[in-house]
């Protein structure tokens, strides 16, 4: 396996604020942008070529890893002038992949967190012999995901989209995000239109007798879509729960940037990160969050399970549990949100404005 192309061209609506200014696989975890993760990983696979199906704000990737030599790579970027969906997005990089028809191109989502044996998958592939293989999950509540029942060796029978009733949940197999794909079947999803590998690529090739190929790896697997798993799994990066070659060492229960400065008596847990230039002051407690470069939380703040955007800064003794803060916004002192709380980027709330009460 020498080629791949990464999936990294939506909007990440779900994630806003922290995607206003900053695409979804480019926001920060464990200290770098969470598409370091996927490029690092894929390199440690055998990867040597990857292609990024860029959209939203695609002028931010190729400032930030160049050629990708530096991580061992040879990276090019395509732009989709309108967004094609997955499927589309695949076929519009087609033109820059090298592989022959028969060769395999692994094929990944740009917001997934998972600790998938990519080389397991690629072997799966090439034993049975596939036109496509899709790694599978188990879930304990699949209705938010698509279904993908396997036969007794693998080979996939249906694509479920979103099942709503306890007879529709036939399996608890959901698609993870990553394939392999036989290079002449790339060439097959249509050109210049948008394509839902998922809802029609998928189905259309079982429709006609294209053999797909399941593999279940439920090593580590994490959606990071919404703002909640995103700080849960730059909080496992750190811990070590999920496995990435980008992430030097044990850091613990904590990663602190070494621009950032942090109080002596300050308190960082749960796999804590601390960006560059940011800074946490006096008797402030920080645990399971995210703390973006150049933010400041004052003396007696109590952050939890939230992110805190680049430039952004939190009153003393104000209490987040849950929360986004979006880039250089301000939280005055003495506040309390809660439970989802979302402040947009440069926004401004006042000293003792906002108190949190479970009656609301």
């Amino acid at each position: 396996m020498t080629e791949a192309i990464l999936l990294v061209g939506g909007k990440g609506t779900r994630l806003r604020p922290l995607t206003v200014n900053t695409p979804k696989p480019m926001v920060p975890a464990a200290g770098v942008p969470f598409l370091t993760h996927q490029l690092a990983r894929a390199r440690a696979a055998g990867v040597e070529h990857i292609v990024l199906a860029t959209s939203y704000l695609a002028e931010v990737f190729e400032p930030y890893f160049g050629d990708g030599s530096a991580l061992g790579l040879h990276l090019e970027y395509v732009t989709e002038e309108e967004p094609l969906g997955t499927g589309g997005a695949i076929r519009n990089v087609a033109s820059r992949l090298r592989s022959g028809p028969d060769d395999p191109v692994l094929i990944f989502n740009g917001d997934i967190l998972t600790g998938l044996d990519i080389e397991a998958l690629v072997a799966t592939h090439r034993s049975s012999g596939a036109d496509v293989s899709l790694h599978l999950t188990r879930v304990e509540d699949p209705r938010a995901f698509g279904l993908v029942p396997t036969d007794a060796d693998g080979r996939v029978r249906a694509f479920l989209e979103k099942p709503q009733t306890p007879e529709e949940i036939v399996t608890d197999q959901i698609n993870a995000g990553a394939y392999v794909f036989r290079r002449s079947v790339i060439d097959t999803i249509p050109a210049g239109r948008p394509v839902s590998v998922e809802r029609e690529t998928f189905p259309d090739l079982l429709s006609s007798g294209a053999h797909l190929q399941g593999m279940v790896d439920s090593t580590y697997w994490l959606d990071l879509g919404t703002p909640q798993a995103f700080v849960r799994g730059s909080a496992d990066l750190v811990m070590g729960r999920a496995p990435s070659p980008a992430v030097k060492g044990s850091c613990g229960d904590r990663l602190v940037l070494p621009t950032a400065r942090v109080a002596p008596d300050a308190k960082l847990t749960g796999g804590t990160v601390i960006g560059a230039n940011a800074v946490i002051a006096e008797g402030a407690r920080i645990d399971g969050s995210a703390v973006l470069d150049g933010a400041i939380v004052e003396e007696g703040a109590v952050v939890t399970a939230s992110l805190i955007g680049a430039g952004a800064r939190i009153g003393a003794r104000t209490v987040l549990s849950d929360v986004v803060i979006g880039d250089g916004a301000v939280v005055g002192p003495d506040n309390e949100l809660r439970d989802g709380a979302r402040v947009w980027c440069g926004a401004v709330i006042p000293a003792s404005s906002v108190r949190f009460s479970s009656d609301q």
